[in-house]
């Protein structure tokens, strides 16, 4: 791990500091699937599953999460408790990351407010269940995600799903190429649409294996860049639902949205939770499906890289 100066705002557990002192993998987690995502009790049996998952596959899991204004990176089981059972939880992103801290406040990290802990903290690799992107409409509204200016401006590499299939899918990976992310398909050369496997949109690059991302993000390292990598990883055949299906529960949660007012930020948790309701629990499954095996996928990739980082003679 490059030396770090130590930042008063940031409290890294020890088994995370130990492990990045003795360069083993560590992977980031997300809290907004433990708070604002899911619903009790399943947020917190996933949130254990998840770091289960990274362990099992010879990483250690670092969840993130802001408590009594305090960036924290490895979170204790009475910590992932309490956000899954509070109601008071704020939802941050980079936008709010500084006036919760300044106020001593609690909240859930968001993929950018994630990201920007992960790499405070030197970690490099991070799962999520599906970034933002650019919302339906957005010629009008301007609705388009923080997610996407923090991966042109972090250099984090973001597992996921793809970008959630309520948005504008064409124009998120658009506005991916304009702003300088690489685009990476894990075993794909479509996008993947979250709980769909693919779409008719072409990635710019595929790579079939862990060790071949690995190899990419450390090159990219070398380089000197300080852009984030997008690693889309298509849900597993098993859980997947058809983009038929998707679409047209998809239609009708939009039309009720609109119907009810409904705008801004309460967009996506309304059609997330409509969407759940029209497909009689499937999306639910399939979302829980998916960011494990994104936590699989992650784990595996920051072994690869710190394995390369130990040298030849480390394989």
């Amino acid at each position: 791990m490059r030396n770090r100066k130590t930042n008063p705002l940031l409290a890294v557990s020890e088994e995370v500091t130990a492990a990045l002192a003795d360069g083993k993998p560590v992977v980031a987690l997300e809290s907004t699937i433990i708070s604002h995502g899911l619903p009790r009790p399943r947020n917190l049996e996933v949130a254990n599953r998840l770091e289960a998952v990274v362990r099992e596959n010879g990483a250690i899991p670092a969840t993130v999460a802001v408590l009594d204004g305090r960036i924290r990176v490895g979170l204790t089981q009475e910590d992932l408790a309490l956000l899954a059972e509070s109601d008071a939880m704020a939802k941050i992103s980079r936008r709010d990351l500084a006036a919760v801290l300044a106020r001593g406040g609690d909240g859930a990290t968001t993929v950018s407010g994630t990201m920007i802990a992960a790499h405070l903290a030197g970690i490099r690799v991070f799962a999520t269940g599906g970034i933002g992107g650019v919302h339906r409409g957005a010629e009008l509204s301007f609705d388009i995600s923080a997610d996407l200016q923090e991966l042109a401006r972090t250099p984090v590499a973001v597992v996921c799903a793809g970008a959630k299939a309520i948005l504008d899918l064409p124009k998120t990976l658009e506005a991916l190429e304009t702003l300088g992310v690489p685009v990476v398909g894990h075993g794909t050369d479509t996008l993947p649409a979250f709980w769909c496997r693919s779409s008719d949109l072409r990635v710019p690059h595929r790579l079939d294996t862990a060790a071949e991302i690995a190899a990419l993000l450390r090159v990219q390292g070398q380089l000197g860049d300080n852009t984030g990598t997008l690693i889309v990883n298509p849900i597993p055949a098993g859980a997947a639902l058809s983009n038929e299906v998707v679409e047209q529960a998809l239609t009708e949660a939009l039309a009720m949205a609109e119907e009810n007012a409904i705008d801004g930020a309460a967009v996506t948790p309304f059609l997330l939770s409509r969407l759940n309701e029209i497909t009689e629990g499937r999306s639910l499954e399939a979302n829980v499906a998916l960011v494990e095996n994104n936590a699989t996928l992650a784990a595996q990739i920051a072994v690869a890289m710190a394995a390369a980082d130990r040298g030849p003679s480390a394989y």
